[in-house]
């Protein structure tokens, strides 16, 4: 059984000064895929961030020297610190930090986001104003920060099929082995903002990614916690799926703008990162959210789920194997050709192995 504890005991009464101001929003914050940004992030919302929030943060199995800046940090900011023994999928941290949440907004934000100012109004602004149940940010990559965009929303249905799904009704006849087709689009992605500025409104839209992602947490009365089944990927896509089925609805806030630090290619890999990393986009993890994605809702074997199995392992390549063989560059292309194929038969013979050992399943309870 996995379990985490909180830590370490807070003055009951910062608590209460920190959330009492503005019970209204608390953020949740999550490892996605590594540590060595977490330090930064931090910092970051907090100097970006006016608006009185209470914050749970899930530190998920970190490094040592990060662990002990949160627990310092946690103590002197006052927010609430919940730490898991063992790695946790990025849905199973969110929902531990979730069951802590009273307030009537959820913010959840992954480890690796930089933020820019007023970040936070802008998305509280939005879902008070809209009615939206779920706002999400737009989403940039790279530095330098807030320039190229990674997410301004997206679609996953041609109009007509959305419209059936949102109805329950198939979109597609039962020859083809399923009820709806998936056909993700993500919007101006790798585009500059400066570019597509005039594009960017406020909008409803059909998905948005966690990176910053507010919900009002009243819907998780009617569709449960996040789904753990989803251990690696479109857990997004999953549960914004969920919240259209309920009545509600998903919007793109662009005035709200943060940039993630670890698109592809990335800053390399601190090696105590290796192993949450290895875990988090192993094969195991990748392979199982993309059948139950497809099982859950009666997707079609398309083209779109043939290209994800085939790239199984692509993140663990792009960060790990790449990186590596660019340093036998004074070699010819067959040799390194050669050197690449025997190093990815070597690394998922190791990623088998790490993930069974230290990327267990089990749901998460809660003690302390």
């Amino acid at each position: 059984m996995i379990t985490s504890e909180i830590t370490p005991q807070i003055d009951p009464d910062i608590l209460e000064a920190n959330s009492s101001i503005h019970p209204d929003v608390t953020i949740v914050v999550v490892p996605r895929e590594r540590f060595q940004f977490a330090q930064e992030s931090l910092e970051s919302l907090y100097e970006h961030t006016s608006m009185p929030f209470r914050l749970v943060y899930v530190d998920n199995n970190s490094p040592a020297k990060l662990r002990q800046y949160l627990a310092a940090q946690s103590i002197e900011k006052g927010f609430q610190l919940i730490r898991s023994q063992h790695f946790l999928s990025p849905n199973q941290a969110r929902n531990l930090g979730l069951a802590q949440v009273q307030s009537k907004y959820v913010v959840f934000v992954d480890n690796d986001v930089i933020f820019s100012p007023g970040w936070l109004e802008a998305l509280v602004a939005c879902t008070e104003e809209t009615g939206a149940t779920v706002v999400g940010s737009l989403v940039c990559q790279y530095r330098p920060l807030h320039t190229i965009v990674h997410c301004a929303g997206g679609e996953y249905m041609p109009p007509d099929e959305y419209a059936k799904f949102i109805q329950g009704e198939p979109a597609l006849p039962p020859e083809t082995g399923g009820k709806w087709r998936i056909q993700e689009k993500t919007h101006f992605q790798n585009r500059k903002i400066a570019e597509v500025r005039e594009h960017l409104k406020r909008q409803p839209t059909g998905f948005v990614e966690f990176h910053t992602m507010l919900v009002r947490r009243e819907i998780f009365d009617q569709i449960g916690p996040l789904d753990e089944g989803f251990s690696c990927t479109k857990e997004y896509l999953d549960f914004c799926m969920l919240v259209v089925r309920a009545g509600g609805s998903v919007y793109l806030e662009p005035t709200s703008v943060v940039t993630f630090l670890t698109h592809p290619p990335a800053p390399a890999l601190h090696w105590s990162d290796l192993p949450y990393f290895m875990v988090r986009w192993s094969d195991a993890w990748e392979r199982d959210s993309l059948l139950h994605f497809q099982q859950k809702w009666d997707l079609v074997d398309s083209k779109y789920f043939l290209k994800r199995f085939k790239k199984l392992g692509r993140r663990r390549r792009e960060e790990m194997i790449h990186p590596l063989v660019e340093r036998f560059s004074f070699l010819g292309t067959t040799s390194r050709k050669w050197l690449e194929k025997r190093l990815v038969a070597l690394e998922k013979q190791l990623n088998r192995w790490v993930s069974a050992t230290l990327g267990g399943t089990a749901s998460p309870s809660q003690s302390g």
